[in-house]
């Protein structure tokens, strides 16, 4: 029997939601505030789906089912099964938003909690100008901008209350529409 990709999402994260990735929240906690930050700021379902799964790659890694060690790579190549590039791109692209950031914005790289600057380090750091210039001209990037600053302030350790239930209706939303541009 085939699971649903709700039910699928909901059982990687019963599983490995409560692990921590170096923050002081876990990963269902940072799934949950990010796509409550993307919800109350207005975002559309694709970029609340988009804040909510982000980070699934780590999962996936946990799980031991991620073909790729960058889980934003892993994340992405999980999601493009069920999604459109209105969820997937901002995934794609939030790791490259951070070292974006980095670049153009002075006081962000010092505003970054302690695990997100280690691993800018091994992200690369933050992009030469040229870099920058370049993928700040990219169709909607700046929806993973976005998610990004949603990403950096998701960490909080007080709990949203929320349940990744909450999300199903936006998750609905974006796979039917999907569906319905894929038939038209």
């Amino acid at each position: 029997m085939m699971r649903s990709l709700p039910a699928e999402i909901a059982e990687l994260f019963a599983r490995w939601g409560d692990e921590h990735y170096g923050e002081d929240v876990s990963q269902l906690e940072h799934a949950l505030q990010c796509a409550s930050l993307a919800r109350d700021s207005g975002a559309d379902d694709a970029l609340v789906v988009a804040a909510l799964l982000h980070d699934i790659g780590h999962l996936l890694e946990m799980e031991g089912s991620a073909a790729s060690n960058r889980h934003e790579v892993a994340g992405v190549a999980f999601l493009s099964r069920f999604f459109p590039e209105s969820v997937t791109d901002p995934v794609a692209l939030h790791v490259e938003a951070k070292r974006y950031l980095c670049a153009v914005e002075p006081s962000y790289e010092a505003a970054l909690s302690d695990a997100s600057r280690a691993s800018l380090r091994l992200q690369g750091g933050a992009m030469a100008v040229g870099e920058a210039q370049a993928i700040a001209v990219r169709p909607d990037f700046g929806r993973a901008v976005a998610l990004r600053r949603w990403d950096d302030t998701g960490k909080q350790i007080a709990p949203t209350g929320a349940t990744l239930s909450v999300f199903d209706e936006h998750v609905a939303r974006v796979m039917v529409a999907a569906r319905r541009q894929s038939d038209g």
